[in-house]
């Protein structure tokens, strides 16, 4: 059969089929006394193979692949659509649960909308440049409803576009803060660590409640920086955390400085200074705990804390005195 008569047949255009005798995947069995490519039953039944792989949405190297490779495993194959269409689905709802918000904000004006669909279809590009670009191009002063930003930052895991996203969404101020409570409230850890983040960066009552929400976070990072982002508003409740913190060796640095800022005030000043010394006299404290609790001491009132440093440099712990003593000798002496 000549190949115009098998792309009547077939419904796969001769220039395809040319194409598919370039790259090895369909070459026809023989040549006519005129040169003309004429195929066999055979070649027929592999062009459709061929078809069919294609409308799974595999590419024709993979298809080439799976042709050529005896070794090649269906398995293989089937794991790596199932991926792909997991991927693109996945993209898809977003792009669905974007668009619905921005239908939710009942927009009126074709230029504020013609900027959000532009800013939705980057968002749902597979290429992290491409989403990225879509955050930090002209904004043209066109408001972009904080639910689309909100739930772009909840699905970032590139971190160089979820920090475009963080950006974007203190800049439009509004009600972002309630995009992102769901996602502290969620199951996947890694939502929860992405809106623990952006609600860092967010200032207002609304956002220190949901940060405080998450003190008790079972994933450490979450508890972390959510203790950080309370401590540095200026809240009590994250002296517990900043404390455990410090034990843990989890940011001890970033968590006692935190806790030193919040010493300033006097009423809260105590507070720290007994969770620290309960710590250092606890019977299960290790020497590693107890010598970054010490190390803590350095940032809290000096005339609280030296006392403790001179009794600590009388420690059992060689390394705890000695450490202690400096440090005493440090805040003790003049200038």
């Amino acid at each position: 059969m000549l190949i115009g008569e098998v792309a009547r047949r077939s419904g796969v255009s001769s220039r395809m089929l040319r194409h598919y005798d370039t790259l090895g995947l369909v070459r026809p069995t023989g040549r006519t006394v005129g040169g003309y490519r004429e195929y066999a039953d055979e070649d027929i039944r592999r062009i459709f193979h061929v078809e069919s792989l294609r409308s799974l949405g595999l590419s024709l190297r993979q298809i080439g692949r799976a042709l050529a490779d005896p070794a090649f495993e269906p398995s293989d194959l089937v794991g790596d659509l199932i991926r792909r269409t997991e991927e693109r689905l996945k993209r898809e709802q977003e792009l669905l649960d974007r668009l619905r918000a921005v239908d939710g904000s009942a927009p009126t004006d074709w230029e504020g909308v013609l900027r959000i669909v532009e800013l939705l279809h980057g968002l749902n590009s597979p290429h992290a440049a491409r989403r990225q670009q879509a955050v930090l191009g002209p904004a043209d002063d066109v408001p972009v409803p904080t639910e689309v930003l909100a739930g772009a930052v909840l699905a970032e895991a590139d971190p160089n576009v979820a920090g475009a996203l963080r950006w974007a969404l203190a800049r439009a101020g509004g009600d972002g803060v309630t995009g992102l409570i769901s996602g502290v409230r969620s199951a996947d850890v890694e939502v929860r660590r992405r809106a623990v983040l952006a609600l860092a960066g967010m200032p207002g009552d609304e956002a220190t409640a949901a940060l405080s929400e998450v003190l008790g976070d079972p994933d450490p990072a979450v508890r972390a920086r959510a203790a950080l982002a309370v401590g540095s508003r200026g809240e009590v409740a994250a002296v517990p955390s900043l404390v455990r913190m410090v034990v843990e060796g989890t940011s001890d640095v970033e968590a006692a400085e935190v806790l030193g800022s919040l010493a300033r005030d006097a009423g809260c000043a105590d507070r720290i200074m007994s969770a620290l010394t309960g710590e250092l006299a606890a019977p299960a404290a290790d020497p590693a705990s107890r010598i970054r609790l010490t190390q803590a001491l350095v940032e809290m009132p000096p005339d609280l804390a030296l006392g403790v440093l001179r009794k600590l440099a009388e420690d059992d712990d060689r390394t705890v005195a000695l450490l202690a003593s400096a440090l005493a000798g440090a805040l003790g002496s003049p200038g």
